[in-house]
Order: C-alpha cells, then sequence, then structure tokens
C-alpha cells in the first residue's frame, strides 16, 4: 500500500524539477539571476543573518577556485577563470557595501551588528588589542595588494603581450606541418582553435588582473571610511565615549576587512598560480616535486647547508639537523632510485641517448624542396603562400590520381643561389630553377615570348620562353593576354610536374598496402581471392607504378584488383599482359581523360608499314619480348613522330598515338623519352562509345 501511494508522487515532482531546472546556478537563466542579485546587494540592505550566508559563500568559493587552479594541467584547463575572476570580485565589493551599511547604521549596537562571520574575524585578529590588530589587517593589505596581486598582474600583461606576439609564428608553424602532411586537416583545426583560445586567455587574464588589483585598492578606501565614518557616527550621534566607539567600530571594520581580504588573497594566488604556470605541463604538486626534488646533488648541498648553519653558535639546532636530516635522507633516496634505474637497463644501453642514432642519417626524404635564402620568406611569410600552395597541390593530387604524396620537406641550402631551388626525388635532384621575389613571370599562351619590358628567362616547369616583369606591369601584361604568375605559383608548378612526372617511384610498397587497407569493407573479399594465392603485394605495387608512369589515375583501384584477378586466373601471364588487360579496364577512364575541348578524342594512327616494322622488331619469348630495331630506322620513327606532333599541335589539338596492343608498350617506350606528356594508347583501350577524330597518321 505504501508503494502504490508513492508511485502518483514521482510524475509530480518530475514536472516541478523540469520547471525549476532554467532557475537553477548550473543554467543560462540561473546564471542571469545571480549576477542580477549580485548587483542589487550595492543597493538594497541585507539582514545579518543574509550576510552570513552570503560571507560564507564568498570564503567557500575563494578556497575552491584555489584548489582548482592547484590541480590544472595547463591554464587553458580553466579558461572561465577570467570571467570567475570578475564575479568573484563584484561579490566581495557588493558585500563590503552591504557589511558597510550595517557597522554605519548599527554598530553602536555591538559586535554582532554586522552579523556572526564579520564579529568572529574582528575578535580572532584583533586578540583584545586594536592597535595590533589594526597593525597585522594592514600587512595583510600591503601583501595582498604589493606582491600578489601586483606580481600576478605584471606576469598576465607579459603573458598576454608575448602570447600575441608569438602567435603569428605559432601560426606559421602549424601550416607548415600541415602543408608537409605531418599533421591533418583536424589537427590543424584543432591546434589553431587552442592557440586563439591561449590568446584570449592571456589577454582576458591581463584585462581581470586589473580587477584584482582595484578591489585590493576599493578594500584600503572602504576599511579608512569605514573607520573614520563609524567613530564619528559613533561619538556625534550615538554619544559614544571615544575608547568604546574606537573598539567597537574598528573591531567590526577590521573584521569586515578581513572577511572581504581573505577571499581576496586566495583568489589572487589562484590567478598567480595559473598565470605562472605559462609552458610548464601537468599538475603543480607533480613539477615542483619532480624539477625541486629530482636530482640528488642539490638535495645534498642543502643538507650540508642546513648541517653547518645547525653548528653556528647561537642558532637553534634542532630544526637545522632535522631539515637537513630530511635533505640528506632525500639525497641519499634520490641517488639510489637512479642507481638502481641504471643497473635495471640493459647492459650496453644508454639511459638517454645523448644524440640521435646514427640509423636517422640513414633515412631519406621522399620529397624536399630546397630554396636559396632569398626564398625563405616563401615557407616562412604570412600568409606563407607556397605552404598553401604545396597543401593544395598534394590534395590535387590524391583527388585526381588515387593516393597521398608523402610529405614534402622544405629547408634551405645555402650552396644555392639567393633566389634559387632545387627539386629532390628521393635524395636525387629532379629539377632546379630561379624566381625573382620582387617581380612577376609573364608567358604568352601562343608560345612566343611576350613583348614587354623585363628579364629574359624561362618557364622552369614547361620550358617555355618567358619575362620577369614588375608587379607595376601585371595590368598591360594581362590586357596583351599574357599569362601572369607570381613566385610561389611559378615554384609550387614546378614541384608538381616534377612529382607527376616521378609519381610511379613514390608509390611504396607501405604505401600500397595502405591503399589496400583503406579500401570498404565490401571489396576486402576481393583481395583476399587475389593476395596472396594470384599476386603478391609487391606485383599490385608494380602494375600500379606501371599505370602511374603514363599518368594514369588509380583512383578506381577495384576496377584494377578486378583487372588483376581476371588477367591472372586460370594460366598464369606475363606482367606486360596484365598491365594490358588493366588498362583494358579502365577504357572508360582513358578514354575520358583524352576527350579535348571539342568533345572527341584526337588521335594520330600508325600506318600499316610502322605497325609491321615494330611488330617485326620483337624478339624473345612471349613473356619477355623486346624491341629490336635499327637506329637509323628509330631515328626515321622519331622524325616523323615530331613533324605529325607539331603539325597537330599547330592546329590546336593535343592528340594521342593509337596502336595495336601488342607494340603499344615498346612504342611508348620510345615515346616517351621524346614528348613524356603524350598518352599512347591501344585499340582496345578506347571506349566503343568514345567520340574519335583522326588528326594525323605517321
Amino acid at each position: 500500500m505504501a508503494d502504490i501511494a508513492a508511485k502518483p508522487a514521482a510524475p509530480w515532482l518530475a514536472v516541478f524539477g523540469g520547471r525549476l531546472r532554467p532557475y537553477l546556478p548550473g543554467s543560462d537563466i540561473g546564471l542571469a539571476l545571480g549576477v542580477v542579485a549580485l548587483l542589487s546587494v550595492l543597493i538594497l540592505p541585507l539582514p545579518p543573518f543574509v550576510l552570513d550566508i552570503c560571507l560564507s559563500l564568498s570564503i567557500t568559493a575563494s578556497i575552491l577556485v584555489l584548489m582548482v587552479a592547484l590541480f590544472l594541467e595547463k591554464p587553458l584547463d580553466f579558461s572561465s577563470f577570467p570571467t570567475l575572476l570578475l564575479l568573484t570580485t563584484l561579490l566581495r565589493l557588493a558585500l563590503e557595501v552591504a557589511t558597510t551599511r550595517l557597522i554605519l547604521a548599527h554598530g553602536n549596537e555591538g559586535p554582532l551588528a554586522a552579523g556572526h562571520v564579520v564579529a568572529a574575524f574582528g575578535g580572532f585578529l584583533m586578540g583584545g588589542d586594536v592597535v595590533i590588530g589594526v597593525i597585522l589587517f594592514a600587512i595583510l593589505l600591503v601583501v595582498n595588494f604589493m606582491v600578489i596581486t601586483k606580481g600576478s598582474g605584471r606576469i598576465a600583461e607579459v603573458s598576454a603581450r608575448f602570447s600575441l606576439d608569438a602567435m603569428p609564428g605559432k601560426q606559421m608553424a602549424i601550416d607548415a606541418d600541415l602543408s608537409s602532411g605531418m599533421i591533418d586537416d583536424k589537427t590543424a583545426r584543432r591546434r589553431r582553435r587552442e592557440l586563439e583560445a591561449e590568446s584570449g586567455f592571456y589577454g582576458a587574464m591581463d584585462g581581470a588582473a586589473r580587477f584584482v588589483r582595484g578591489d585590493a585598492i576599493a578594500a584600503l578606501i572602504i576599511t579608512a571610511i569605514n573607520i573614520v565614518g563609524g567613530l564619528t557616527i559613533g561619538l556625534v550621534r550615538h554619544g559614544m565615549p571615544f575608547a568604546d566607539a574606537a573598539a567597537t567600530f574598528t573591531t567590526l571594520t577590521v573584521g569586515d576587512g578581513l572577511v572581504a581580504q581573505i577571499p581576496a588573497l586566495l583568489v589572487s594566488t589562484a590567478a598567480g598560480i595559473v598565470v605562472t604556470k605559462g609552458g610548464m605541463e601537468g599538475k603543480a604538486n607533480v613539477a615542483l616535486l619532480a624539477e625541486i626534488g629530482g636530482r640528488p646533488k642539490p638535495l645534498a648541498l642543502a643538507a650540508g647547508a642546513a648541517t653547518v648553519l645547525a653548528l653556528m653558535p647561537g642558532l637553534p639546532a634542532l630544526p637545522f639537523l632535522g631539515l637537513a636530516g630530511l635533505a640528506g635522507g632525500a639525497a641519499w633516496l634520490r641517488r639510489n632510485y637512479a642507481a638502481s634505474l641504471s643497473l635495471a637497463l640493459p647492459a650496453g644501453a644508454p639511459a638517454a641517448p645523448a644524440e640521435p642514432p646514427i640509423s636517422e642519417a640513414l633515412r631519406i626524404d621522399l620529397i624536399r624542396l630546397e630554396l636559396g635564402y632569398g626564398l625563405l620568406a616563401l615557407a616562412s611569410g604570412d600568409p606563407p603562400r607556397l605552404t598553401e600552395q604545396i597543401k593544395g597541390m598534394r590534395r590535387a593530387i590524391a583527388a585526381e590520381m588515387g593516393f597521398v604524396l608523402p610529405p614534402v620537406r622544405i629547408q634551405d641550402n645555402m650552396q644555392l643561389p639567393a633566389e634559387g631551388y632545387a627539386i629532390r626525388i628521393k635524395e636525387i635532384e629532379a629539377g632546379r630553377g630561379e624566381v625573382r621575389m620582387n617581380a612577376l613571370l609573364a608567358m604568352d599562351p601562343k608560345g612566343g615570348r611576350p613583348e614587354l619590358a623585363g628579364e629574359r628567362t624561362t618557364e622552369p616547369a614547361f620550358g617555355l620562353p618567358a619575362l620577369w616583369i614588375a608587379p607595376e606591369a601585371r595590368e598591360e601584361a594581362t590586357f596583351r593576354g599574357c599569362t601572369v604568375v607570381d613566385p610561389p605559383s611559378v615554384l609550387a608548378t614546378h614541384l608538381t610536374e616534377i612529382v607527376r612526372e616521378n609519381m610511379a617511384e613514390l608509390l611504396s610498397y607501405a604505401e600500397t598496402q595502405k591503399l589496400l587497407d583503406e579500401l570498404p569493407r565490401e571489396q576486402q573479399k576481393l583481395i583476399a581471392d587475389i593476395i596472396p594465392t594470384q599476386i603478391s603485394v609487391g606485383g599490385v605495387q608494380r602494375v600500379l607504378q606501371a599505370l602511374l608512369a603514363e599518368r594514369v589515375s588509380i583512383r578506381d583501384l577495384p576496377t584494377i584488383l578486378e583487372g588483376i584477378q581476371e588477367a591472372t586466373s586460370g594460366q598464369g601471364r606475363s606482367f606486360g599482359a596484365i598491365v594490358a588487360h588493366v588498362r583494358a579496364r579502365l577504357a572508360r577512364q582513358l578514354s575520358d581523360s583524352q576527350v579535348g575541348a571539342a568533345g572527341y578524342i584526337p588521335l594520330v594512327t600508325l600506318s600499316s608499314e610502322w605497325e609491321g616494322a615494330f611488330a617485326d622488331a620483337l624478339v624473345g619469348p612471349a613473356e619477355d619480348r623486346q624491341l629490336v630495331m635499327s637506329p637509323q630506322r628509330l631515328q626515321d620513327f622519331m622524325h616523323r613522330f615530331r613533324a605529325v606532333f607539331e603539325q597537330a599541335a599547330a592546329g590546336g589539338e593535343a592528340p594521342a598515338l593509337l596502336t595495336s596492343a601488342p607494340i603499344r608498350p615498346h612504342v611508348r617506350a620510345i615515346v616517351e623519352r621524346i614528348r613524356p606528356a603524350t598518352a599512347v594508347l591501344a585499340q582496345s583501350e578506347i571506349h566503343p562509345r568514345a567520340r574519335i577524330r583522326t588528326v594525323g597518321t605517321i
């Protein structure tokens, strides 16, 4: 029966609690009501028992703030501290105004006129002597105002200034790490938010420290007003004897000041701990213990000094001997701990290597960009244009070609010319050039040299004639139809072309394995079927490298794996046959990549004479055919090839060379030395629905 009777009350309590929830202290409305209540205390009088509750709340809150500051891991973990500092300062000032009102209005009624908290603190500090109590209270004011508050404010000011000054450098470091691939976009955004939060925090702490200092000054002025005003009211209005008026109003005033100064002292100490924490990681107790008592030698010297002081005549020996014993014991324990730790290590293994291992010197940078000292501003400017463009290049190649490039390391090289740069692939120089920091590169899209005033040069990526022109001539060059690019874009374009030419070398075994592991779950069964029964991971790597060598995207990896499975099922095939079959499976992709602006694929075909010549020149077994053609015949082919393709280029076409499947790899090996960007397609690699147009024949 009791359970049944209790059930109807639960929904009522839930509804009642739900309606009160928006007004609780943790809610936004509760916070607004609390701030309004603080401001109302400045105007409305408070009865003594309410004032006791508020003073107790102020003291407890200040202790809580100090404890939170002591156990902080890093300053940003207490990012609301500046706001809390303002609110606690406002609370203390409001309570001082309320206490002053009660002291001046009812001080003649006795020591409990302003409540029990003020009376207890005043009586405790006075100890029956008004003069000693006033002196001690003045010392507390000086300690809080001159030492803790002033020091905390100065540290907050310097920290805010240094934080703002260091912000551009830290931002550039984040951008450089992002562009080099050391971090991803998510990590970069998190670090930028932390950097902004750090700058905002120290700036807010600099302003909040002014409130604490103003609070100390206000406490001093309020104390003087209370003493003078209390004596005047007691003597003039209430006719109290001077001794009684001085004892009563001074006790109440000192008690009021002490109730305000103790929380102020605690909060000021918390502020000092937060702003002095700086770069110290971890809790304060752990850091202090590790840094002060972490080494035996300072502890041993401190023990020796304490022993010498104990032996000096006139000084008490017992305290110094006790401290010497504690410091000496700590030094002995720390020394034995370090010795046991060194014994626990394997023989010959250093506890902490003084220099990086030699194996670090064996590592090579897959992609490295070396800059002359005159170009360092490109990587460290504000904003860092070069690092942003490298980041965009890596993202574009990942989307186009299907794998993420390794990080690009940027470093200075004093052996280069001031405005020179070098691009290295696996530590081997793959390209170099020069750019002019205070100029723009102008190029004529038609292939000629622009008729402008400037320094003659050659565009490093494609070898086109160009000019370095002054920035003021940009409008004129653009008006004449020239393409104008800035130095970072010139360098980034050259780097992009070098990377595209060497993309096959950059696809490592580990990267291939990563590509396979990152395929969707439904594709993992296909991988399990062909690896390692039909082909190894190294074999897949070779196929992908063969595609990348001809700038064929490997983004459609499932189709490539399906082609490998078909080519290797049943009787094994040669590597060339596997690549040819995979390229045939990618016919739609290959055809689409060669479609020009007019909507068709421009083709240059081989005549039957050259088809037969190449076919007859193939010797060796079927799985390893080699091209054996006389040098004169090869020279004749290259001459005819150049003539046909130059004629097509003059007509505005960028055609692909069409051959039969058996000779395609061998023709491609020749064309690669003449025009690496020209695609060589087999007839089976043209999609049936693709529109084609023959623009020439060799």
